[in-house]
């Protein structure tokens, strides 16, 4: 069985001192491909390291919408640049919209436009962090759609209700599902994750944080973990965790354009998927 973890945060201080651990447990658990998202273009060469050190990292580079006092004229074209600087990067993000945290919120939509059209021209997926925006966020891309044209992409970490899932699923994103769909109270998530359809459900850690049950009284998640998420959505669908792990892991494949490697080969060879 073969999972991804779409979403990780391996750069952060706390897996410095045991990461390579880490990666072990990760191997173990079944995840052979990992996601690496970028907070800041800051993180780029130390992204790029971790990659060098765990040739299944890929990785995105993009400004988070809680970073805005970062945003200068000169982040567009940096993004750019470092975007097409190295093969393995497969998103732009995460970028979008935290109206929980932040009350920037024009400055945030402009950045988060201006990542959009990144992503189109690089003809690279995109990354989207939505925290109690998800009504401005639909709204937003609803008008980009008509006025430029879709980009395909990811709404990590979901959170939403029922109604707001619909919304991005009629706008084409894939739906991730972090340690939260683990919650007890996270019912809406839940029944979220009952009804997005199987081409377009993804698995994530977010990790360092949430920490999915039954882990989650320890202070760091890890992509290890991402296992207990796969089982948590395996049972709200009422399917087998291989059935889930290799639709999951299918829908990454496609979205990132990755690739996986060959089970018991006697060479290096991958496949491609999508």
């Amino acid at each position: 069985m073969q999972l991804i973890d779409t979403h990780v945060h391996l750069n952060f201080e706390s897996f410095q001192p045991d990461l390579d651990a880490v990666a072990q447990n990760w191997r173990e658990a079944g995840v052979v491909r990992l996601v690496h998202s970028c907070v800041e273009p800051a993180e780029f060469p130390r992204i790029q390291a971790l990659a060098d050190r765990f040739p299944e990292l890929s990785f995105a580079v993009g400004l988070h919408p809680l970073d805005m006092n970062q945003w200068t004229p000169e982040t567009a074209d940096q993004i750019v640049q470092l975007a097409r600087s190295d093969r393995r990067v497969v998103a732009i993000g995460e970028t979008g919209l935290d109206f929980f945290k932040a009350e920037d919120h024009a400055i945030q939509e402009a950045a988060f436009q201006v990542q959009l059209q990144i992503a189109r021209q690089l003809n690279l997926p995109v990354i989207i962090h939505c925290r109690d925006a998800a009504s401005r966020m639909a709204e937003l891309l609803r008008r980009i759609w008509t006025e430029e044209g879709p980009v395909a992409g990811v709404m990590h970490c979901w959170s939403g209700t029922p109604e707001e899932t619909e919304w991005f699923l009629d706008l084409g994103f894939y739906i991730s599902f972090s340690g939260i769909v683990t919650f007890k109270n996270a019912t809406q998530v839940q029944e979220s994750a009952k009804l997005v359809p199987s081409d377009r459900i993804l698995i994530e850690t977010d990790c360092p944080f949430l920490a999915p049950v039954p882990k989650r009284g320890e202070r760091r998640n890890q992509p290890a973990y991402v296992r207990f998420v796969a089982e948590q959505v395996a049972r709200l669908r009422q399917v087998p965790l291989e059935t889930l792990a290799t639709q999951t892991t299918e829908n990454a494949c496609r979205l990132f354009h990755l690739s996986l490697p060959v089970a018991d080969a006697a060479s290096p060879v991958t496949v491609g998927i999508g």
